[in-house]
């Protein structure tokens, strides 16, 4: 993959890529070096302990929350095909006032799609209950199987493994030191006692209706899940208050700080230097698009409406636009070059494709060089999507950490894990 292609795979906060970035290879590493040195400001054991559980914390829930959604899914859909129905058959497609209805689509696409493509929609078609079930059963067994996994089994787990190694250190001053353990023995089981004491259970429930949500949707879901879990699998009131105030932030920073960043920084581009950087670097970088500008024959949609726009589309499948449309997810295509039929166009997302490919195509048009200005517009545009990544990740990487450091401090007066600090004794009359 090119280095413009990189730029492009990350830049788009639609797709699992720029988490990736930020998840793994920023946010994961800072956190736990921070974790660890809040901790030993008071307690170096503790410290340990406390970069230990971060570490196969964080690492552990980046395996399931990148993997197990995706992979969740696909085992889902091997089981409804096993029933007789494609699970890539969208259920969009029975919006009566859209031209893309599934009746139409039978009737339109008869004659140029397989029979069995075509036997595939009539079997949803007449099977519209039982099919939603079937959705829906999947849409529940992709988030809620990596919800219980990450917000209920994976913390009991980390929280037994630092129970045995708090247990293995007090026997370990035993041994160094009788009468000093005896009066550290309290805290540590009191620390003990804190992890072992709760039982709880996780309740969930979940409608047929986000039957459709795409990797990054269920990610956002999973992780409102994940939250709760986390929350109720906390060890005390403490840490249930400051994995909260984690989790809100991180959802918040993770999906959607990273649209309104991208939004206002190529909004404030193209008011301060007349640059439009809504496109792709790769549409940027295309040569045949840039010509295609120069001489005045690249195609695009006359017409909003979605009839129009949908013939456009079957009619000039290896027009410019149409490639990226498909490149960018926007419209699927069969191999023989023909419209998918079970899938659904979202008519808002290509007008407002188009509206950016015209908006570029006016400006550089004016503009003394095309090529230089797509140049330059390529850029500019690449460096807002690294500006966008290095932001989202400071702010996840080391900003949210130091509040929630700051907001454990003012909360319990310590800057220790509340999970692991010991309790405080009671002082009695």
């Amino acid at each position: 993959m090119t280095l413009t292609g990189i730029i492009s795979a990350i830049g788009n906060n639609n797709s699992v890529y720029p988490l990736i970035v930020r998840d793994c290879g920023i946010e994961v590493p800072s956190k736990i070096a921070l974790t660890y040195n809040q901790n030993k400001k008071e307690s170096k054991e503790i410290a340990k302990l406390a970069a230990r559980e971060r570490f196969l914390d964080e690492y552990a829930v980046s395996a399931v929350w990148l993997g197990g959604i995706p992979l969740v899914g696909k085992v889902a859909d091997y089981f409804i095909k096993k029933q007789g129905y494609n699970p890539d058959v969208n259920l969009k497609l029975f919006n009566k006032n859209s031209v893309q209805n599934i009746d139409d689509n039978i009737k339109n696409f008869s004659t140029k799609v397989s029979k069995e493509i075509i036997d595939e929609l009539k079997a949803v078609k007449n099977n519209k209950p039982a099919y939603e079930k079937l959705l829906a059963a999947k849409f529940a067994a992709s988030t809620t199987i990596p919800i219980l996994f990450m917000g209920v089994i994976l913390p009991k787990l980390i929280f037994a493994s630092s129970a045995r190694k708090i247990e293995q250190q007090r026997q370990k001053e035993a041994q160094k030191n009788r009468d000093s353990f005896k009066s550290s023995n309290v805290n540590f089981q009191k620390s003990i006692d804190f992890m072992n004491r709760k039982n709880t259970s996780f309740k969930g429930s979940w409608v047929s209706a986000a039957a459709n949500f795409s990797t990054v949707d269920k990610m956002a879901v999973t992780d409102g899940g994940y939250a709760l879990g986390r929350v109720g699998t906390a060890r005390n009131k403490n840490e249930a208050i400051d994995v909260g105030f984690k989790m809100a932030g991180m959802m918040f920073l993770n999906f959607v700080a990273p649209k309104y960043i991208e939004k206002y920084l190529d909004k404030f581009i193209a008011k301060t230097s007349g640059l439009e950087v809504a496109l792709d670097p790769l549409m940027l970088n295309d040569e045949e698009f840039i010509e295609s500008i120069k001489n005045k024959t690249l195609k695009l949609p006359k017409n909003l409406n979605e009839k129009e726009i949908l013939e456009f589309i079957d009619k000039n499948p290896d027009s410019i636009f149409v490639k990226y449309a498909r490149k960018f997810g926007k419209v699927k295509f069969l191999e023989n070059n023909i419209r998918d039929p079970r899938a659904f166009v979202d008519i808002k997302d290509i007008v407002k494709f188009k509206e950016n490919i015209e908006s570029f195509m006016n400006k550089a048009a004016v503009s003394k060089s095309i090529e230089k200005y797509a140049k330059k517009a390529k850029a500019v545009k690449s460096v807002n999507i690294l500006t966008n990544i290095g932001l989202s990740s400071f702010l996840l990487a080391y900003a949210l950490p130091k509040a929630q450091f700051a907001f454990r401090k003012l909360v319990t007066g310590s800057d220790l894990e509340p999970g692991l600090a010991p309790a405080k004794k009671t002082i009695t009359g």
